[in-house]
């Protein structure tokens, strides 16, 4: 399931533990464009925005540049990875942390294989 751009910026955001004032200090995208974005408001974000929040979530920009549809997914070339899995992998997280996301990674899968 492909998320839109506003759900994927959401979850980045959430996954780095930042504010919206956060992102807002450290790429000078004013946080009610921020907001907009997040809520899906803004259906065609500049690029350049888009640049600075790749570079803020530490992302691939081609990902968000998909999110947002100015880029197709092409499946014969080689898969990069979701914005959620480029942020878990940028997260920084500690060694008990990365333990608990896969915990809880091992129970959604053992709900999904019991149909739940």
């Amino acid at each position: 399931m492909e998320l839109t751009l506003a759900e994927e910026l959401r979850r980045l955001r959430g996954i780095r533990g930042a504010s919206l004032r956060d992102v807002e200090k450290e790429t000078n995208i004013s946080n009610a464009y921020l907001s907009q974005l997040e809520h899906g408001d803004i259906k065609e974000p500049s690029p350049n925005i888009l640049y600075k929040l790749a570079q803020f979530y530490e992302i691939k920009y081609e990902i968000l540049m998909e999110s947002a549809g100015y880029l197709k997914h092409n499946k014969n070339k080689s898969k990069h990875p979701s914005a959620m899995q480029a942020a878990l992998m940028s997260a920084k997280l500690t060694g008990e942390e990365m333990e608990e996301v896969a915990k809880f990674l091992e129970y959604l899968k053992s709900k999904k294989r019991m149909g739940k």
